[in-house]
């Protein structure tokens, strides 16, 4: 099976999202998140529990758990390019707020994928 295409998604003004978000976790937990995405990357949408798991509309999530924390980096397919488009952590669920950040991601990317794409970081 080829390998799924990762990007990361930017805003209008240049910044990455997950990459900002990512720079901000303790190291072991980045590096869990980064074995996650090279996970996405060999298995793309065959990915499964315990490491991702379908939300709804579009929108998938890479779990990590680390003493007791939850962190999620949410994503979506655009062909058979998965883009990585928001980073969080959770307690029990997904809050449907995170979720819809990562939907007006989603679309804004839809619409303008040259622009929305932070090349330099394809993993």
């Amino acid at each position: 099976m080829p390998k799924t295409k990762v990007v990361f998604y930017r805003e209008d003004v240049g910044t990455v999202p997950v990459l900002d978000w990512l720079d901000t976790l303790p190291f072991k937990a980045q590096d869990k998140c980064r074995v996650r995405i090279e996970r996405l990357q060999e298995l793309g949408h065959e990915l499964r529990r315990p490491e991702g798991e379908y939300l709804r509309d579009g929108i998938y999530e890479l779990r990590v758990g680390l003493h007791g924390s939850n962190y999620r980096v949410l994503y979506f397919f655009h062909r058979q390019v998965a883009v990585l488009a928001h980073g969080l952590m959770k307690e029990r669920v997904v809050p449907s707020v995170e979720i819809d950040k990562a939907l007006r991601r989603k679309m804004k990317f839809e619409k303008d994928l040259k622009g929305h794409t932070y090349q330099e970081a394809v993993i």
